[in-house]
């Protein structure tokens, strides 16, 4: 990971969920906890072991008070939790689905930058510069919980937000986990690439931690982004979790916000 000097910076835990770990038997430990919690921490054990796979229904709420033993009111808070952390999405009349990076509500739930038009609120379109095997530094082996040393896949991109760059992301991922994603994998994949991981490895990102501050832009990040050398960027430094809290992703991110801002709700 290249270092950039900076002074201040700003830290944002964007959470989709409680850090859930789905470890153990709800009902049979923790008597601690209530009891829509231990039901809440069964239905992430279950999306952990993938028993309903990203995009699929769940069972209604009546089944799975049937299989837990439990009200349906308490399933239904349960349900409630994992829908407001982004797990689960209610669809009227339709039932409940695991939640999924192809979802156009879910899609840019990580992506925080927003246009102070919001008519230039356009889909993104990113364009692969490189996409190439490293070897773990001691930094990014300690943030993914790896090995220095270990095999990396490094990705860089630029992001076009309304038909101009403004985004220029460098993404490390563990190669074990992530064994075949190839440039050509990554030029031919159309959707969000959260959603690539989900499809084809297995990964969902469920939840990250970001620290922000703010740099200027070197020559290299200024001619990538059509601006003059020291114009002021945004500094986004991500790590995103799967299942079980394990760290899946160290990602750096380089905002261009002279027509965007970094947008972020504080509940």
């Amino acid at each position: 990971m290249s270092h950039v000097n900076s002074g201040f910076h700003y830290s944002v835990n964007m959470s989709v969920s409680s850090s859930p770990t789905g470890r153990g038997s709800a009902i049979g430990g923790a008597a601690f906890s209530p009891l829509y919690k231990q039901i809440k921490a069964l239905l992430v054990q279950s999306l952990h072991a993938g028993e309903w796979k990203p995009g699929e229904s769940i069972p209604s709420e009546l089944d799975l008070a049937a299989r837990f033993q439990v009200s349906q009111g308490t399933v239904r808070k349960a349900i409630d939790e994992l829908a407001a952390e982004n797990l689960l999405i209610r669809r009227q009349g339709k039932g409940t689905f695991v939640a999924t990076h192809h979802e156009a509500q879910v899609r840019y739930r990580f992506l925080r930058l927003t246009p102070d038009n919001p008519e230039n609120n356009q889909r993104a379109q990113s364009t692969i510069l490189e996409c190439s095997r490293q070897k773990a530094t001691q930094e990014i082996a300690r943030l993914l919980e790896i090995r220095t040393g270990d095999a990396l896949i490094y990705i860089k991109r630029i992001m076009n937000l309304g038909n101009r760059p403004s985004v220029i992301d460098e993404i490390w991922l563990p190669a074990d986990v992530f064994k075949g994603l190839t440039s050509e994998v990554l030029i031919h994949n159309k959707g969000p690439l959260y959603g690539l991981f989900e499809t084809k490895f297995g990964v969902s990102m469920i939840r990250a931690e970001e620290k922000v501050r703010a740099i200027a832009a070197d020559a290299q990040m200024a001619d990538f982004l059509n601006v003059s050398e020291g114009f002021p960027l945004l500094q986004v430094d991500r790590v995103s979790y799967t299942y079980g809290d394990r760290p899946m992703e160290i990602r750096r991110g380089f905002y261009l916000t002279d027509q965007y801002h970094y947008r972020n709700s504080l509940n």
